[in-house]
């Protein structure tokens, strides 16, 4: 959903581990290899007293080696935490000489059957993922920026519909600043170790990134449940409708929030609460994320069936190809506004196809609020206007040229 941390090394790992363990894979990786240097630790410093002849026990950083005479070889079965990558009975091996403890053989990548590409190539191509979504949240964040300066200077574009539209852009606007202050905090570093981060700044990034993107999610919400009312009857948006409307977009989505902060604080403090897996609290804000674009889908779908009913309105066989240029012209314009797309992976395990799903839910959906200014906004045939006209005026005003549009246009109420 927007808000997802970008995974680099042992991602594979992840994957094959996702349905049967209560932490988070990676971090199941790396606490297992400390739990074992600890216990490997523990034997060396019992056995500082023995004797020191031959080579000396150690902890190569994947298998702890005894002590061992000299001539003699010595094998390891392949360490517990590589059986998350699949099951294998190879082992390590190692001779004792004189110089000491030689090579590993075969190595543990390939004695142990796991391919030691894995990780370096799911970090490059995660590298690439977050250097995309990063140029997609920025130009994102510049456009909604200068459209909602657009929406709120102009006089005349005042009206309940841009408001919502102002709304929806500044959510956008926040979930660009959220993941980009995420990223900071969670990644700032390449040491920065995020199964064990648990700071105040670490947690509180989480949650604004979590109720940025619940916010933007209810104000696609509103979005449709406003174009619904508006197909469906004249009635008129007054003040206490947009309230509710507010309420609904803003209110709703913090209350979740302090659900979930709740839940976690007293139920499951762990880590940076950026780990979700299995966690059945998640659900306080993945269910209601859930159930909006499933909502949103259905009015998508109802919406499309009104217009297919204006535009013809007895039902017959469009026989005028203007017909369906229209409606597929609404029907496109509609998909990013009420973020139909997310029904693709909506109902799906989290970590189906992970790499399809974060270049569809991280790379496009990190350009869907530069879309959204431009179809309703930039493409708006009354902002266009507006802007043309008072271009117009500041011409009029610097050069004293008055043009025949700008006389008409005081005749004018597009709203």
């Amino acid at each position: 959903m927007g808000c997802l941390h970008v995974r680099g090394i042992f991602l594979a790992l992840s994957l094959a581990t996702m349905a049967s363990s209560s932490l988070h894979p990676e971090c199941e990786f790396i606490f297992q290899l400390e739990k074992e240097e600890q216990n490997c630790l523990k034997y060396i410093t019992e056995q500082e007293n023995s004797s020191t002849e031959g080579c000396p026990p150690f902890w190569d950083a994947v298998l702890c080696w005894p002590h061992a005479v000299v001539g003699e070889t010595v094998h390891r079965a392949c360490p517990a935490v590589f059986s998350l990558f699949k099951n294998n009975t190879g082992s390590v091996s190692r001779n004792c000489t004189a110089e000491g403890w030689s090579r590993p053989f075969l190595p543990h990548h390939i004695a142990c059957n796991v391919d030691a590409d894995i990780p370096e190539t799911e970090h490059s191509y995660f590298t690439t993922v977050k250097q995309i979504y990063t140029v997609g949240y920025s130009i994102s964040l510049i456009v909604l920026t200068v459209a909602v300066l657009i929406l709120l200077l102009f006089r005349r574009l005042r009206c309940a519909r841009n408001f919502i539209h102002i709304q929806l852009f500044v959510t956008f606007i926040l979930k660009s600043v959220a993941v980009f202050i995420k990223d900071a905090t969670l990644f700032s570093s390449d040491d920065t170790n995020h199964c064990t981060l648990s700071t105040f700044a670490c947690k509180a990034s989480v949650v604004f990134c979590h109720y940025c993107v619940m916010a933007n999610f209810f104000w696609l919400l509103v979005e449709a449940l406003y174009l619904n009312s508006l197909l469906l009857s004249s009635f008129y948006h007054s003040r206490r409708c947009l309230w509710g409307f507010s309420l609904l977009g803003w209110g709703v989505p913090a209350l979740f929030i302090i659900l979930w902060i709740g839940s976690r604080v007293y139920f499951e403090d762990t880590e940076c609460w950026d780990i979700n897996e299995d966690s059945p609290y998640w659900w306080i804000i993945k269910g209601p994320i859930v159930v909006s674009i499933a909502v949103n889908f259905m009015l998508f779908m109802n919406i499309i069936r009104i217009l297919i009913q204006k535009l013809n309105p007895r039902l017959i066989q469009f026989n005028n190809s203007s017909q369906y240029r229209r409606l597929t012209k609404s029907t496109l314009l509609l998909i990013p506004l009420f973020g139909t797309h997310y029904m693709l992976f909506n109902f799906l395990p989290d970590y189906f196809n992970i790499n399809l799903r974060l270049c569809i839910e991280l790379c496009m959906g990190s350009f869907q609020g530069l879309l959204v200014a431009v179809l309703y906004c930039f493409l708006n045939q009354e902002v266009q206007k507006e802007v043309h006209m008072q271009w117009l005026r500041w011409q009029e005003r610097s050069y004293g040229v008055v043009s025949p549009a700008a006389k008409g246009s005081q005749m004018d109420t597009p709203f």
